[in-house]
């Protein structure tokens, strides 16, 4: 792996009217599984199912239905907590969550508190080519999720969908390392892109499938630094937590907005309430939604309808050989063996299927010119027509045999871009293509020399020009080329170009 060396972001001061405030930041991110069957039951976790139709009688709570635990969901989570560099826990346990769910029909939630899956892990979060923050992650539990009520189906009543009940979430718990909401939201995408590689949870925030709850303080400057070495989390100020939020940009917009409300009353000599808030992106608001509660309030007791959970290190190790290449890695690997910069492995490693695409486009060819093409020419044709990666009308074969085509000298760039446009619109085999419509680029010297000495003769005035300005020569190539429809070897036009002149 190449040794990349990075530095620390500074943490993000907001000025307030009396004096300078830091942020404080820590999540408590909730990632769905990526698992067909739910964590104690056989019911499907398909998105998009009718209402109620993905439940089985363990999901709706029904009198002597006993859970059973998914081994498939505990391999995951395994796998997830290796991916994060994270103490597996070969001994953990379940415990009952009890508050009022309305649609959660047991009354109460199978989560892990006292002995998660998986302990103490860290993620590298980049913020800028060489700058990045390491985040600690203080836990991994797994835990059920609740239902979904539903308020705008009718205006006298609430609608409870069972679908979503019982299915398994991973809750990924960091230390309050995170220092600015940039960093916060880069640090979820990081989550989201270790588990799309390691194919543990999709990510897909628009479905709910990715969550955070977001804990905000906020401190004077040097306090975090007491509380690094005193680990007295007073130093830290009171937090609050904004909940369910599953948009990077909201979860930006939240913390600012909290943040300058807890600085305004503490200036105004007021004590922030620790509680739970909502997010209101139309009011550009925080407003409270209950009194944060403690462990203690939510009655924690071992479930009595599960063993402890025990794995053995061979299953562990099992999981741990079949880790893919990570994110980190991968971009490392891009610098050093395609010679390109952080920032354009940062591109092309920043999602599983882009990495994918890009090495078989890059396979036995130049590197550094696949990078180049993959990024600027069918990136952002993509991003033009709204297509992701998996939609891309060019396969990689096809990308690749283009830029055989360049490496070859058969075409020019521009030439090539003609070409890709072709291949985007109609398809086809790119070498086929420069064949039937004749876009060969023309290499006979003897050609490029008539046509130079053309343009030489039809413009005398040009000619005593260059000589005396040898940068107009350029001209001089510009008129060779369109003569040529593009199809004259570049260099060759310069160089022909510059001995004609004399220059």
């Amino acid at each position: 792996m190449l040794d990349l060396t990075y530095e620390a972001p500074k943490p993000k001061v907001i000025q307030g009217a009396k004096h300078d405030w830091e942020l404080v930041i820590g999540l408590e991110v909730h990632a769905q599984v990526a698992s067909r069957a739910k964590l104690f039951s056989g019911a499907s976790t398909q998105f998009g199912a009718e209402p109620n139709s993905n439940v089985a009688f363990v999901d709706a709570g029904m009198p002597g239905m006993l859970p059973v635990i998914n081994e498939g969901c505990v391999a995951l989570a395994v796998k997830t907590g290796l991916g994060l560099k994270a103490k597996i826990n070969l001994v953990s346990a379940f415990d009952r969550k009890n508050y009022f769910y309305p649609d959660l029909p047991q009354g109460y939630q199978i989560s892990q508190l006292y002995h998660p899956i998986v302990g103490e892990g860290e993620v590298l979060v980049d913020m800028a080519p060489g700058i990045a923050r390491l985040v600690r992650i203080e836990r991994i539990h797994l835990e059920q999720d609740a239902g979904k009520s539903i308020h705008d189906m009718d205006p006298n009543m609430s609608f409870v969908d069972l679908n979503r009940t019982g299915v398994a979430l991973m809750e990924i718990v960091s230390r309050p390392d995170i220092r600015g909401p940039e960093e916060a939201a880069a640090y979820v995408g990081k989550l989201r892109q270790i588990m799309r590689y390691l194919g543990t949870c999709d990510g897909n925030m628009q479905n709910g499938n990715l969550r955070a709850d977001v804990n905000v303080s906020v401190c004077r400057p040097g306090d975090y630094e007491k509380y690094q070495e005193t680990q007295d989390f007073s130093h830290l100020g009171t937090r609050c937590e904004i909940k369910n939020m599953n948009s990077m940009r909201f979860i930006q917009q939240a913390i600012e907005v909290e943040a300058r409300r807890q600085i305004a009353i503490l200036e105004d000599g007021g004590t922030v309430v620790q509680e739970t808030r909502l997010y209101d992106p139309d009011k550009g608001e925080t407003r409270s939604m209950r009194s944060k509660e403690e462990a203690h309030d939510y009655r924690y007791f071992p479930c009595p309808d599960l063993l402890p959970l025990e794995i053995e290190q061979d299953f562990v190790d099992g999981i741990a050989a079949g880790l893919p290449e990570l994110p980190d890695e991968k971009k490392a690997r891009f610098v050093l063996d395609y010679g390109m910069t952080e920032y354009d492995a940062g591109v092309l490693t920043a999602d599983v299927e882009n990495a994918v695409y890009f090495e078989e486009v890059a396979r036995g060819r130049d590197g550094k010119l696949a990078a180049n093409w993959v990024i600027n020419e069918l990136f952002g044709r993509l991003k033009k027509d709204e297509k992701t990666i998996g939609e891309s009308p060019v396969s990689p074969q096809q990308l690749g045999g283009i830029i055989e085509l360049i490496g070859k000298g058969d075409i020019s760039g521009k030439i090539a871009k003609d070409l890709f446009e072709i291949v985007y619109v109609e398809g086809g085999d790119p070498a086929e293509i420069v064949e039937s419509r004749g876009m060969r680029q023309v290499t006979d010297t003897g050609a490029i020399e008539a046509a130079v000495d053309q343009i030489i003769a039809d413009n005398p005035a040009q000619v005593e020009k260059a000589k005396v300005n040898p940068k107009l020569a350029g001209w001089f190539v510009g008129q060779v080329m369109k003569a040529t429809g593009g199809k004259a070897n570049p260099a060759a036009v310069n160089q022909i170009v510059a001995a004609k002149l004399g220059l």
